[in-house]
């Protein structure tokens, strides 16, 4: 029998969001396991960016990080190979409260990732049922529906000058939600590979965010890790913040205790 209550499925990246904030995001690379998401939720992470496009995750460890999220109230976001991945559909029915869709060059590319996360009439998803976000408990249908298309976060990356020059008409796509900057791609395909903070690039992104705020979307920042140069973006209106790989961080923490081991046993 259904349960007497719907349970609540609000995403916490929407929500932050529609309240001007910002949410901040890990991209997980390299962790396997679901400790990853409770890592996430404790240094102050809104969302975990699974990276299903240049990272060897299986499905069904993206499936057990994406519950160990939901458990703890962190997004289990996933970025999938392409507008065209056909896994898109089987990671939300898995657990996945979003997706992140690389090269969103066009509308046409936009409207493909809307279409495999979104139920009709809106988009073109199939219907599931036991879906995790709900605890597996039966839902009526009609209201399953509706509670993911609301809850459900759809990404398109900008990181082409096809796709900044379309900018417009992708964000007028029905469906999308954030409007991402891929710093590092877009940077490449403008010839100027790892100049973060060239005024071009900056340029770039002032235009989404304002493409996004006239559109009611949320402009997104990926690849630019310069704390200033991060913050002065979220002054002027990025919401949605990838603030650094677990790579990246594991990384840089312990090359910092390593330095500090050896200059201490100098002194």
């Amino acid at each position: 029998m259904p349960p007497a209550n719907n349970p609540d499925v609000s995403n916490p990246v929407k929500a932050r969001m529609a309240a001007g904030d910002v949410a901040l995001g890990m991209i997980v690379r390299l962790s396997r396991s679901g400790d990853i998401a409770r890592i996430a939720k404790t240094t102050g992470h809104d969302f975990i960016f699974i990276d299903r496009q240049h990272s060897l995750f299986s499905l069904e460890t993206v499936g057990h990080v994406a519950q160990a999220a939901l458990g703890c109230g962190v997004a289990p976001l996933v970025r999938v190979r392409s507008c065209d991945d056909p896994d898109t559909a089987l990671l939300l029915d898995n657990g996945a409260t979003g997706i992140v869709f690389p090269d969103v060059s066009n509308a046409a590319d936009a409207r493909r990732a809307v279409d495999a996360c979104r139920f009709p009439p809106l988009g073109r998803r199939s219907v599931a049922g036991a879906y995790p976000i709900f605890d597996l408990q039966p839902v009526p249908v009609a209201d399953s529906v509706r509670m993911l298309n609301e809850s459900t976060l759809v990404v398109c990356m900008i990181e082409t000058k096809e796709g900044l020059a379309n900018i417009e008409e992708i964000a007028a796509v029905e469906g999308v939600d954030v409007l991402h900057v891929g710093c590092n791609d877009l940077l490449t395909a403008m010839g100027k590979p790892g100049a973060f903070g060239d005024p071009e690039v900056v340029a770039a992104v002032e235009r989404v965010i304002a493409v996004a705020r006239a559109s009611g979307k949320h402009a997104g920042l990926g690849g630019e890790r310069d704390l200033e140069r991060q913050q002065a973006f979220i002054r002027k209106g990025v919401r949605f913040v990838t603030t650094q790989t677990d790579i990246g961080f594991l990384m840089a923490a312990a090359a910092e205790r390593a330095a500090k081991i050896r200059r201490g046993m100098k002194a």
